[in-house]
């Protein structure tokens, strides 16, 4: 049928139809991006804070994760990330500071391991160029595990030091092995 209308009528019609302003995108954006941390439990704060990731790909389409460090990711069966890598890594990947809390087995450890091997890009003969201190063995142990399995193939050399005598005789001044 045919809609009859006065021309105020239709001048006001024409005005709620405008077009989404730069402004209102982003706070819809914002928005958005709130819905989904809240969704999946993540509390942050600061400012000028990169958005979380939803996919791992993302990861290597945003960020330029190295392609054998995604591959890595998919062989250890790794298919979503957890909220707390969600937000951590891209964090890190933005060169801002983190302190994070999350229960065991969240997935802490390789929320920092990603940004790490990163930041490095590829291995050089520097010395060494990245230290995690941890507080017991058995997490360094299970930090050393998780990143020389994310960084297979990769060509970086994953050690543990734990024993401070033993260190200096191994990577000391007067060793072959140059660290």
């Amino acid at each position: 049928g045919i809609r009859w209308m006065s021309s105020l009528e239709a001048k006001t019609e024409d005005e709620s139809v405008k077009k989404p302003t730069a402004e209102r995108l982003e706070r819809l954006r914002k928005e958005k991006i709130n819905r989904f941390r809240n969704q999946h439990k993540i509390n942050i704060q600061g400012t000028d804070l990169p958005d979380p990731i939803a996919t791992f790909e993302q990861l290597q389409r945003e960020y330029k994760v190295h392609p054998k460090i995604m591959e890595n990711i998919q062989a250890a069966g790794f298919q979503v990330p957890t909220p707390i890598q969600m937000q951590a890594i891209p964090v890190m990947l933005h060169g801002r500071e983190l302190l994070a809390s999350a229960p065991t087995g969240s997935g802490k450890t390789l929320a920092f391991c990603i940004p790490l091997l990163t930041h490095l890009k590829q291995p050089q003969n520097k010395g060494f160029r990245a230290l995690i201190i941890s507080p017991t063995r058995e997490l360094a142990s299970q930090t050393h595990r998780e990143l020389v399995k994310l960084a297979e193939g990769t060509g970086f050399r994953i050690h543990m030091i734990h024993k401070a005598a033993e260190a200096a005789k191994k990577f000391g001044p007067k060793s072959s092995k140059k660290f």
